[in-house]
């Protein structure tokens, strides 16, 4: 085997989605192979995530990068040096210890994860493997079911809505491919509905049409129809998800829906997510209550988990003790896993593994602000996560990452094994409880 040591690592600035600065990091080894990765950067962020190291003044808007590349480029290189990029647990743990703070803030998360994807891809090359096929080593590897953006809200649109993603899934299809088409569908159906009504204004951060509604359930409504427009079956072959992102609207037992024009509490916003789940074809919900909300998680998940996948996204920061606490009180059934949240890939696989400990659903999931970096579709399918959440279905920062996907399904061939329903936890527990080969929502 050739050396693998890292011999060299270098930070630059690149820029992301939004037009603003990110850090990418290029390893090169000592056999001459190099892996590169830029960190993504989150607009609705949990308090307990990894935080981006920004310099603040007045450049860019305070958000520029150059202390993080400072860091790259000095004392995170030299701790680095001749270390095995075989190693990638103890690289991290090195990247962790040298910080030394809970949060990443003295090196800045952007720095530390966008160096620790850049090794993970420097090894696969020096193994002369893909990405996805290093990762999964001889374990097996699922396509996953795709949840793709059609509306963006929330912090990803100025707040236009209340509710930050709506968006679907096709678990029926029988493809990772055929899931793409069927969203290709959706999402074109969509645009000509809000074009009819006069309401096609845009796209939000993510790629999905800019809310142009007059209340939260019109979107549902108009999603609903978009489905029963291709031909598609809402419920059966396609289903809704939320990213309800309660915490940016929510504390304290209290949620204030600012285009609904009222507060309710804890109790009242459950009943109205029920409500939605009666009236519509909700297969997913991420964050329905605020990360301080423990209990609502709990009375949520109680009373719907057996017929919906609940998410924890701010309320669990891809944290493996985090989702282990959540296993053991049955606050969700569902993770996302981000790798620029936990900070480095060996603590978002930590948290991964522990939610598939647990029986949960796992979803890797990109973040607002991105880039064409396509590490996490490899992490998809490479830790056969079952799921992955990328944003809409335009913009060339989301495509890049469906479209590797396809190139891993076609590299595959008739290997390829689609996700479908048996990604969502609650149609693994009903298939187990009673024997049948799908449950249709």
């Amino acid at each position: 085997m050739t050396d693998a040591t890292i011999a060299n690592l270098h930070g630059r600035r690149v820029w992301d989605s939004r037009g603003r600065p990110t850090v990418e990091v290029e390893v090169t080894l000592a056999n001459g192979v190099s892996g590169r990765a830029i960190a993504p950067a989150g607009a609705s962020m949990g308090t307990g995530e990894a935080v981006d190291l920004r310099d603040g003044g007045n450049a860019f808007g305070g958000l520029d990068v150059t202390n993080a590349l400072a860091g790259v480029n000095g004392p995170i290189a030299s701790a680095l040096r001749a270390k095995d990029a075989y190693d990638q647990a103890g690289i991290d743990a090195a990247l962790v210890e040298l910080d030394g703070t809970p949060n990443l803030s003295r090196l800045g998360g952007n720095a530390v994860v966008a160096t620790s994807m850049a090794v993970l891809h420097a090894a696969a090359a020096s193994s002369g493997q893909p990405l996805w096929r290093y990762l999964a080593g001889d374990g097996p590897v699922r396509m996953p079911l795709p949840e793709i953006q059609i509306f963006g809200g929330g912090a990803h649109a100025a707040r236009r809505v209340d509710v930050q993603d709506f968006m679907v899934m096709c678990p029926s299809a029988g493809s990772f491919s055929e899931a793409l088409e069927w969203t290709a569908e959706v999402y074109r159906a969509a645009g000509a509905l809000m074009k009819q009504a006069d309401k096609l204004q845009g796209v939000a951060d993510e790629g999905g049409y800019w809310p142009a509604f007059d209340s939260n359930e019109e979107a549902l409504e108009a999603l609903t129809r978009a489905i029963s427009d291709t031909g598609l079956r809402p419920g059966k072959d396609v289903g809704i998800s939320l990213d309800i992102a309660a915490s940016e609207f929510g504390r304290d037992g209290r949620y204030t829906l600012a285009l609904d024009g009222r507060t309710l509490d804890t109790a009242q916003l459950i009943d109205m997510l029920g409500r939605w789940l009666d009236a519509y074809p909700i297969v997913s919900i991420e964050d329905p209550l605020a990360e301080d909300d423990e209990p609502g998680f709990r009375q949520f998940t109680q009373t719907y988990g057996s017929r919906c996948q609940i998410i924890g996204d701010d309320f669990l920061v891809t944290n493996a003790a985090r989702v282990e606490a959540a296993a053991s009180s049955g606050a969700v059934n569902a993770v996302l896993i981000k790798p620029n949240q936990a900070g480095t890939v060996s603590e978002a696989l930590a948290a991964l593994r522990a939610g598939k400990k647990a029986g949960f659903g796992t979803i890797v999931s990109a973040r607002s602000g991105e880039t064409e970096d396509v590490t996490i579709a490899h992490l998809a399918v490479g830790w056969n996560a079952g799921q992955l959440k990328v944003g809409s279905f335009s913009r060339s920062e989301r495509m890049a990452k469906w479209n590797e996907v396809l190139r891993i399904e076609e590299a595959l061939g008739k290997q390829a094994l689609f996700s479908g329903w048996a990604a969502l936890p609650f149609y693994r527990a009903s298939a187990i409880d009673s024997g049948s080969a799908r449950r249709q929502c």
